[in-house]
């Protein structure tokens, strides 16, 4: 029962830090890290004991199945250079660089550990950057920063993975680690992709003969992502790639006919499911900062000079880790600006040179997936305890705490003065794609040919086509080319979304009253109340 009972409370800190977060102007990590270490006071005494690879198993495939599947995949592949190359060339770049410092500054962490902390302190979090710069970044940038998360959370963690291999074996080879990385990378992307695609075939063959249960395939989707994991380990592969490849081919099978409940079911399902396990993790680090206070000073003498040493330590790995981040975005932002100009292409962003490079240094906000990488480190190394874990996981959570507080402060500076510019580009691509299907949808209701039939039922079916075609035709309207039509257009849509939504509220509460008043039963109150809500929500925001 305490396990119970130690879920469901952090499970309500997380909704309440949601809560505290818009009165407070802390990004929602910060806020949850606070939540925790106060939860965590010797007052309120709450432990949580946590097994690495249950934590790793737990919160890691679902968090990269769900980045897969968000991530826009033709921006993915029109910035795949720029992505790379911080994804993959960057990483390597700071477990080398940042490897050697740390095995410099901290002798007692050895070198093949400390390129495993390297690289576990790799990848970065672009939810939180989003929180902290409030959707303000240039558009282009914001996409580099959501494709080198998605990409550096598995480069990130294959290499951690394979540096604790040679920390742990201590054997190690340059030629022999390369075949063996490019094997499991390529092994886990093809178990993702089959296992994905075989679930869609599966959800195909359900749909076709009528077993279209929200629930059942929406189960389907949330084990997903820890088959292709296990299945992708079990046969020596990268379940971390495994993971994101199946979110990113998901992504495209999502789109079964008759599955219209299903994807709104699933798509509320996994927003929970994200919000709950990021909202958790960071406060499972909250919980954990005294216990890794305690176990990095444990052995020492003095306290406080122990823990400001250790606390200039991570400030030092920190800063070195901004400049190794800041030397790669520049000199790749200027090779790259070199060969666009070669080839007589515009920027890629509206900002100056200098802004964007520093808005990508700061935008390397670590989270989630550091901590879940660096408290999979295994308790014991050949019988023995594994050395330094304890300043590991410190240095981890300080890291991930500084540059929390680095980009709270710096992206809002370097932002200033910057109105991100309207996507013209998407907005022209909305429009196009509405006024498309709207003429798609009235050439196919006039194409209708009526079936044999009495007058009375003819003179009905005209009539409800006809009507049907006069709200397409309002939507052509809408997205008329004309500046004057498309505002007259959009007063007139606003104003019936206003009466529409106004009608529905009223039926709400008419059909609460008949609950009341005992005249329904609960079955049907549900019943119509879901088509209301889904009514509702075709609306959108009406402001």
């Amino acid at each position: 029962m305490q396990t119970a009972y130690t879920v469901l409370i952090l499970l309500m800190l997380v909704s309440v830090s949601r809560l505290v977060g818009r009165v407070i102007p802390l990004p929602l990590p910060l806020v949850q890290i606070a939540a925790g270490a106060l939860l965590a006071w010797p007052t309120l005494g709450l432990h949580v004991a946590l097994d690495p690879e249950l934590f790793l198993f737990l919160f890691l495939p679902p968090l990269l199945f769900s980045d897969g599947w968000r991530m826009p995949k033709r921006e993915l592949w029109r910035l795949r250079g720029p992505i790379l190359t911080l994804a993959v060339g960057l990483v390597l770049f700071t477990v080398v660089g940042a490897g050697y410092f740390i095995h410099w500054l901290i002798p007692s962490i050895p070198l093949p550990v400390a390129f495993a902390l390297a690289a576990v302190l790799s990848p970065t979090d672009a939810v939180a950057v989003s929180a902290i710069s409030q959707n303000r970044l240039p558009t282009p940038l914001m996409h580099m920063l959501q494709g080198e998360a998605l990409m550096n959370d598995a480069s990130g963690l294959v290499t951690f993975k394979f540096a604790l291999a040679a920390a742990v074996t201590g054997v190690f080879s340059l030629a022999n680690a390369s075949v063996t990385f490019v094997l499991v990378a390529v092994g886990g992307l093809t178990v993702g992709v089959a296992l994905s695609w075989l679930v869609g075939r599966l959800r195909s063959w359900m749909v076709a003969r009528g077993w279209d249960d929200p629930a059942t395939h929406v189960v389907f989707m949330l084990l997903l992502p820890f088959a292709a994991y296990v299945l992708a380990e079990r046969l020596g592969a990268s379940g971390i790639l495994s993971a994101v490849a199946a979110g990113m081919m998901q992504s495209w099978l999502d789109l079964l006919p008759r599955q219209t409940s299903t994807r709104l079911l699933n798509r509320s399902v996994w927003s929970l499911l994200e919000f709950a396990f990021n909202g958790l993790i960071f406060l499972l680090l909250g919980l954990q900062l005294p216990d890794i206070i305690k176990a990095v000073v444990s052995h020492e003498t003095s306290l406080w000079p122990t823990l400001l040493y250790r606390c200039l330590d991570v400030v030092a790995i920190f800063l070195v880790l901004l400049v190794l981040r800041f030397v790669w975005v520049q000199s790749i932002w200027r090779l790259s600006g070199l060969l666009r100009r070669l080839r007589g292409k515009g920027h890629m962003t509206q900002v100056p040179t200098a802004r964007s490079c520093w808005l990508l240094t700061m935008g390397g906000v670590r989270g989630a997936v550091t901590l879940a990488g660096v408290l999979s480190v295994p308790m014991l190394m050949g019988g023995a305890a594994f050395p330094e874990r304890d300043l590991l996981i410190f240095i981890a959570a300080g890291v991930i705490l500084l540059s929390l507080i680095a980009a709270c402060i710096a992206l809002p500076m370097l932002l200033r003065g910057i109105q991100k510019s309207p996507d013209d580009q998407r907005r022209g691509e909305v429009r196009d794609a509405w006024r498309k299907t709207a003429e798609a949808a009235i050439h196919a209701l006039e194409a209708e040919e009526a079936k044999p039939q009495d007058a009375a039922e003819a003179a009905l079916a005209t009539e409800l086509k006809g009507r049907i075609m006069s709200e397409y035709r309002h939507q052509l309207e809408v997205f008329n080319d004309s500046a004057e039509a498309q505002a007259l257009a959009f007063q007139m849509d606003l104003l019936e979304r206003r009466l529409r939504l106004k009608a529905l509220r009223a039926q709400r509460l008419e059909l609460y009253k008949l609950s009341r008043l005992h005249q329904i039963g609960d079955d049907v109150l549900r019943e119509v109340l879901a088509d209301l809500d889904l009514s509702e929500a075709n609306l959108g925001q009406v402001k």
